[in-house]
């Protein structure tokens, strides 16, 4: 079995932290916690279950504070976690499964980071990352915002998750301030910064300064596959807050060019035409959005409901609207079939009740 060093870095998460660490009971064999300068509690409950708690001076770079977190690991294996992130049981008990078998040739353990919700828990919102690393003193983090380790070696994928639990807004200023700051100071973006810093320029409104920097990121040739997809179909929503919205069908169909239509993209394609009335084109899209495959190991970010929930009920309201009111019934018990308890699904129901029993 191996053995792990969970690191950690923390700041002022006097609210979260002791939830994070009563999660990992049993999994980690040492747990390391670096403090970028608390002014809360955290580092009296750090004390309580970590096996060395440091200092760090803060300097605006998440890949150093990690790295330095990381040094400090003694046992073969590093987790790293942040404070609001947790393992549920069911979570736990499958990691600690996977400690007991996993290879000792194994460089690099992707698993599931769950981000956000549906109303019954389940997660809407799930990607994979570089979650457990082997402490061989070849692996590293790049970048100062947005931080990662390239995944390369051994790579083994594991359905075990990490569920993220964020307590309040915290600072929403704080990466855009980074990025800003970095570029103030003469920095140049690399391609995956310049991506992230496109994001958050939309974040924050600024539409036309992050079409700008998401364009220039497309036209550099040099940005991963899942980047510059996710670049098209926020580049568009951009267009659409700017009234433009042939740019942004124009920035939509662009994504093609990288890959293969995810359902994303065909389920925002299909919103497009169905906002215009253009219903038979609307369904096209949806149909196809509904057909994909769904790859949660391709390393982008996935919304699981444009796989099946949104273009089945979508497909519902179009073919409604055509008058074919028995299809539109079947594709709401499509809808249904993967979201029993939706209102929509069930406001839909109690309409086509109504309406077929005329």
């Amino acid at each position: 079995m191996i053995t792990i060093s969970l690191c950690m870095i923390v700041k002022n998460e006097e609210a979260v932290l002791e939830r994070c660490l009563k999660s990992v009971r049993d999994i980690a064999d040492e747990i390391i916690i670096v403090d970028t300068g608390s002014t809360d509690g955290t580092k009296e409950i750090a004390g309580r279950y970590a096996d060395l708690v440091c200092d760090f001076a803060w300097r605006d770079d998440f890949a150093a504070a990690r790295n330095y977190s990381f040094s400090k690991a003694t046992k073969e294996y590093i987790l790293w976690l942040d404070a609001d992130d947790v393992f549920t049981e069911k979570d736990r008990e499958s990691f600690l499964q996977l400690k007991e078998s996993l290879p000792s040739t194994t460089d690099i353990v992707m698993m599931k980071y769950h981000t956000a919700f549906h109303e019954d828990g389940t997660p809407s919102f799930s990607y994979y990352r570089e979650r457990l690393i082997k402490n061989s003193g070849e692996f590293f983090w790049e970048g100062a915002i947005h931080e990662v380790i390239a995944p390369r070696g051994n790579i083994v994928y594991s359905e075990t998750a990490v569920t993220h639990q964020k307590l309040g807004p915290g600072d929403p200023d704080r990466n855009l301030r980074i990025f800003e700051s970095m570029l103030a100071g003469g920095a140049v973006l690399e391609p995956r910064q310049q991506f992230y810093y496109a994001r958050e320029l939309y974040y924050h409104g600024r539409y036309e300064d992050a079409i700008t920097v998401f364009r220039a990121f497309l036209d550099s040739g040099k940005g991963w596959a899942e980047n510059c997809i996710d670049a098209c179909r926020i580049a568009a929503a951009c267009y659409y807050a700017l009234n433009d919205p042939d740019s942004a069908l124009g920035m939509l169909l662009r994504s093609f060019s990288y890959d293969a239509p995810r359902a994303e993209t065909c389920c925002d394609l299909g919103k497009h035409f169905m906002d215009r009335g253009q219903l038979r084109t609307a369904i096209f899209w949806y149909e196809t959005a509904a057909s994909r495959p769904r790859n949660d190991q391709s390393g982008g970010f996935v919304l699981t409901d444009c796989y099946d929930y949104i273009p089945y009920l979508q497909l519902c309201v179009c073919y409604d609207r055509l008058g074919e009111h028995e299809t539109a019934f079947r594709y709401n018990e499509k809808a249904a079939e993967t979201k029993p308890q939706s209102e929509a699904v069930k406001l839909n129901r109690a309409y086509f009740s109504k309406l077929l029993s005329d």
